[in-house]
């Protein structure tokens, strides 16, 4: 504590030194602790469970292994992870994830009838979409994250504006079931289907009062985006997301992307989560590790471009930017010898964990104690 009793030998101007040291202090360990002092709460973490997603495991499961990593929130991305659809079964999940002091986010796959990467699994699109929000208010949750499709979409006739358009069809068609429950659909930029400013554009068509965003910082690298560019831009409407960093890197046709764990990339983390603590202090962030392999896009050749016409001089500037910044990785290959299932379970657990550390270490995210 500081004594404001000094003795009178000490001078006015060495006491206001000691004084804004200790200060200094002060504000450094609460940074360090993931305070200032109006007590700004630290990012919840958590993750999506895709990460993860060569153990198969089940919902109550993944509450489990959330519980021991003792994160913040879950994001169940998939239908599939439920024993049944059951309204019974879907509260008990629900009721045990908030005995864990767990968000819990659901979410599906695809929503878009017209694009490439649509399943009739669970029907049409609006029987899809009705079944996610049955399943998000079964467990609680307010956001039901879904996704349009990918970046094969952006190619054929009519490019990705004719999916976009069939998207908010059905979007428009479940408004009333979402408004009625208070769900919000959260649509993700996924596999390079999205442009960042085209998922805002849909939002704000759609109705933000029902459509938000899950905001995937390693998809945007897909479409040529560097990943701060991409909060930047849907900030205002993100609800959910999906994080991992990238690493990417010149190549002889074009550019190559990796994604990675967090802080193994050259995503300039630390100020897109500071703008994050900021804009939208309620949003978690669930880590969705996927890594080990390259993609590369090769814009160079002049039958690239044709699908991303609609990609700004100055967004693709910043993206060639953040390549200048990268060095090429080697892809991941499970040692010879090793069971190859095991060797992709014990490979992505190993992703996500550190990942986790990095983001609580270095990103000072994460509200529980570890």
């Amino acid at each position: 504590m500081i004594s404001f009793n000094q003795p009178p030998t000490r001078s006015r101007r060495t006491f206001c030194a000691q004084g804004a040291t200790l200060l200094g202090g002060f504000f450094l360990r609460n940074a360090a602790s993931g305070k200032n002092s109006s007590e700004t709460k630290r990012l919840a973490l958590g993750f999506d469970n895709f990460s993860i997603r060569a153990l198969g495991w089940k919902a109550d499961r993944l509450i489990e292994y959330a519980d021991r990593q003792k994160v913040d929130s879950l994001l169940f991305s998939d239908l599939q992870v439920y024993e049944s659809h059951d309204e019974k079964y879907l509260r008990e999940i629900g009721e045990e994830a908030r005995t864990k002091d767990l968000i819990l986010h659901a979410g599906t796959g695809g929503i878009c009838p017209t694009s490439q990467s649509f399943k009739d699994t669970y029907g049409s699109a609006d029987e899809h979409l009705q079944l996610l929000l049955k399943v998000a208010h079964g467990v609680g949750s307010k956001v039901a994250r879904c996704y349009l499709g990918s970046m094969k979409d952006r190619k054929g006739p009519g490019g990705i504006e004719r999916h976009v358009e069939s998207t908010l069809v059905a979007l428009k068609r479940i408004r009333p079931v979402a408004l009625d429950l208070g769900i919000r659909l959260a649509i993700e930029n996924h596999a390079g289907d999205l442009h960042s400013r085209e998922l805002k554009e849909l939002v704000e068509r759609a109705g933000p009062d029902f459509v938000g965003v899950t905001l995937d910082t390693g998809n945007s690298t897909w479409t040529l985006e560097d990943p701060l560019e991409t909060f930047r831009n849907l900030a205002p409407y993100a609800i959910c997301s999906g994080i991992r960093d990238s690493m990417v890197w010149p190549s002889e046709k074009g550019v190559k992307v990796q994604w990675t764990a967090m802080g193994e990339g050259c995503v300039d983390l630390k100020t897109l989560f500071a703008e994050w603590q900021r804009l939208c202090p309620e949003v978690p962030v669930h880590l969705e590790t996927i890594s080990g392999f390259a993609k590369e896009f090769p814009y160079l050749h002049k039958d690239f471009w044709s699908p991303y016409s609609s990609i700004r001089s100055d967004d693709f500037a910043r993206f060639l930017s953040l390549s200048r910044k990268g060095k090429s990785l080697p892809p991941f290959s499970p040692p010879p010898g090793v069971d190859r299932q095991k060797a992709h379970q014990e490979y992505q657990l190993a992703e996500l964990e550190k990942s986790i550390l990095y983001c609580r270490e270095s990103l000072l995210m994460g509200r529980k104690q570890a």
